[in-house]
């Protein structure tokens, strides 16, 4: 293995960048080539099916199952022409990645040959067994079925030679066992309640559409440097490794010339990105060595989540073809930044006002600071549940430091705004409403500049901050699936809508003018969720002692954060809205206990295999080569004189022995501390033991493993190192 380091670094120095095909036609010729959008529709369907199909994605009409077969007959005929010769149902099971089962286009023609065929029942529902998918006890082997459904409001794309089509995924029980199906329901419901409130305003708005712009950060490791580490093999992070002498401290990353052979890899990323639909606009080197950065134009957020899905599948196809491998963990080096994936969030509307921008009228900032506080609102009820939906035992590694939010939920606002919620609180009613003659009701609400709230300060502290038109979520890991955050926020803002137009209609109903209640409402709404509100250092040990002052949650325990799902609130904010029971709450809990243990139970096993395998038999061999090095000076020198020029080494031989006799005695306690745990029947009590006793014995074996490498001949060493795995492109 040390032959192999030293071979795999000469090869990465070597590489030079792939060349590119980069087609002849501009890219918004070649944008969506391999996906069945509208156009498409146009071309292959009847005008009679496509009317009826667009309004099922345009407006959520009940889907027609008689033009099931239509559908299927075109969107095959598209296909087949553009190579495709199979086709598969595309869902997001609770695995943080996609699915697909890959069936042909043919079938028995009854004479003894095949025909390729593609039926209505074939494109709109099928069975994969929903046992062998994580589903939290709600299926067994014995009861296996599950059915995966059509969403048409995502369209079919080809990959390869496959027509694949978005599905939800559900048991055959009814619970959704997947990402989507909640999503869709999410987003139906804050659809609904948005819709209402907007009618205050303007009584034409038909639909609110939730849109979603996600930021993908990730590192690229030569694939050399990665198969001689095996545990970003297993794990997709380095579980050992000191800091380089240089790392990110120079802050020359940053926005840097992007390195040749890195921006082959993008280019050809963005081309297979665009064919398949996804509008990638932003490139470029993030703070970290070897971090990149890759974002699109927002989007609506179902197809935004399903683009991001597609493009880390994508990601790590074409790094490939490059000779690297795509790390997407949320902490794959320590000592420097991790890798996140912030969620821009906002609403607009069907007649084309984004909820989130302020207006240039005192009414339109009236409906700008509506939504933003009712956001506020929703983010204070529930920040331990919003914390909950981006919790993973790997997103624990970035949380807290290098530029990532810390494990508080809070909201940064900036100055501007924050003054202008300010004036609202500390007005009374009838400073802010006054009557001015012919002019009827003048509201005193400062102007807004839409351009000062852009430019607004930048805290990367904050979790979830607005940032000029939107609420960024930057808490969110960027191995996420963004949908986990994106049902739990958009559920919250619905849930919150409606007891926002309740209030609102309950003064009315007394004879309150309606600008004067909504005015009231928020005025009530801008105390209550004060304490959500912190411009401040979200690192400082001050802010974790007031955010506990405040009642924010601060639990730092991902298996016990995960609670929060569980909390009667939060089961009465998703029953009553409609997006998950708590039957599937508890179940998806199940799986993520589940899976938070058996990650670190990974991590555990490979540690410990490595420490015992590569580090404890170098270090023992460079301890033999000084043992041998303090003998022959005895032999060559006087006793004092060879005491003299030894002393260093027998403190090596010493440090040496006392670590690798830590390593081993720890890696032994380790195997038998998951052995008790192990035993332990309830998934939740087995995480909390996983979190509670070997994710610190693993840093306290880390911690001599590192020092061992800073002492044991570089020759010697048989794992990458990081200044190799980070500097070398």
């Amino acid at each position: 293995m040390s032959k192999l380091r030293f071979r795999v670094v000469e090869t990465a120095f070597k590489k030079k960048p792939v060349e590119v095909a980069v087609p002849a036609e501009r890219p918004s010729e070649y944008f969506a080539k391999y996906v069945f959008n509208k156009d498409k529709m146009f071309k292959y369907l009847s005008s009679k099916v496509y009317a009826k199909l667009t309004d099922v994605i345009d407006n959520g009409a009940p889907l027609d199952r008689s033009i099931a077969d239509e559908v299927a007959a075109g969107m095959k005929k598209w296909a087949t022409e553009m190579g495709a010769t199979h086709y598969t149902h595309w869902f997001h099971p609770l695995t943080e990645g996609t699915a697909e089962k890959h069936d042909a286009f043919v079938e028995h023609d009854g004479k003894g040959g095949m025909m390729e065929e593609f039926t209505g029942k074939l494109l709109v529902q099928q069975e994969p067994d929903a046992s062998s998918f994580p589903n939290g006890g709600i299926r067994n082997t014995f009861e296996a079925r599950g059915y995966s459904a059509w969403d048409p409001s995502s369209p079919a794309f080809i990959v390869d030679d496959t027509l694949c089509i978005p599905t939800i995924f559900i048991a055959y029980t009814g619970e959704s066992l997947d990402y989507k199906a909640p999503l869709l329901k999410a987003l139906r419901a804050v659809d609904k309640a948005a819709v209402d409130v907007c009618r205050y305003f303007n009584p034409d708005v038909k639909k609110v559409v939730a849109y979603l712009g996600w930021e993908q950060e990730y590192f690229l490791i030569d694939e050399g440097l990665y198969a001689a580490r095996p545990d970003l093999l297993m794990t997709g992070r380095t579980l050992m490794g000191h800091d380089s002498a240089k790392n990110q401290q120079l802050e020359d990353h940053y926005f840097g010339a992007i390195p040749s052979r890195v921006a082959a890899f993008m280019k050809e990323l963005e081309i297979e990105a665009l064919k398949l639909g996804i509008p990638v606009k932003t490139r470029h080197n993030e703070v970290a060595p070897n971090q990149f950065e890759l974002a699109p134009i927002y989007e609506e957020c179902n197809l935004a989540v399903d683009h991001n899905m597609l493009i880390m599948a994508l990601m790590r196809k074409v790094a490939r073809h490059h000779g690297f491998r795509v790390l997407l963990h949320e902490k794959p080096f320590k000592g420097v930044n991790g890798s996140g994936k912030h969620n821009n969030w906002s609403l607009g509307t069907d007649t084309g006002i984004l909820l989130m921008g302020p207006g240039k009228t005192p009414e339109e900032n009236l409906r700008f600071i509506t939504f933003v506080v009712n956001t506020l609102m929703a983010v204070y009820k529930h920040n331990g549940l919003l914390k909950a939906s981006i919790s993973s035992a790997t997103n624990a590694h970035r949380l807290g430091a290098n530029e990532a939010p810390p494990a508080i939920i809070s909201s940064f606002l900036g100055k501007q705004l924050s003054q202008v919620l300010e004036h609202i609180e500390e007005s009374t009613k009838d400073d802010l409403i006054s009557l001015s003659g012919k002019q009827g009701m003048k509201l005193d609400i400062p102007q807004i500049p839409e351009l000062m709230i852009d430019n607004t300060d930048r805290n990367r502290t904050s979790p979830f901050a607005f940032t000029g038109n939107r609420f960024e979520f930057r808490a969110v890991g960027s191995e996420a699936n963004c949908a986990s955050a994106m049902v739990a926020l958009n559920a919250a803002v619905a849930e919150q809508l409606v007891e926002f137009k309740k209030d609102v209609d309950a003064l009315i109903e007394k004879g309150e003018p309606k600008i004067s209640a909504i005015l009231e409402v928020i005025r009530k709404y801008i105390k209550i969720c004060k304490p959500i509100h912190f411009d401040g250092n979200g690192y400082s040990d001050e802010w974790k002692a007031e955010a506990a002052r405040r009642g924010l949650d601060c639990e730092t325990s991902v298996p016990v954060i995960f609670d929060n799902y569980l909390k009667p609130e939060s089961i009465k904010m998703f029953e009553t809205i409609g997006v998950m029971t708590q039957k599937e709450l508890e179940a998806r809990n199940e799986v993520k206990w589940e899976t938070y243990t058996k990650k670190i139970q990974i991590e555990a096993r490979v540690l410990g295999d490595l420490a015992m395998n590569h580090i404890i038999p170098v270090a023992t061999q460079y301890q033999t080569d000084l043992v041998d090095n303090v003998y022959k000076m005895k032999d060559l020198f006087p006793a004092e004189k060879s005491a003299k020029l030894s002393a260093k080494n027998l403190e090596l031989i010493e440090e040496i022995a006392d670590r690798t006799a830590f390593i081993m005695e720890h890696v032994n306690a380790m195997v038998e501390a998951r052995k008790v745990a192990n035993k332990i029947e309830c998934e939740r009590e087995k995480a909390i033991a996983y979190h509670d006793t070997i994710v610190p014995m693993m840093e306290e074996i880390r911690y001599h493993i590192d020092k061992l490498e800073l002492i044991i001949d570089n020759q010697m060493w048989t794992l990458p190192k990081y200044r190799e795995l980070l500097f070398i492109r």
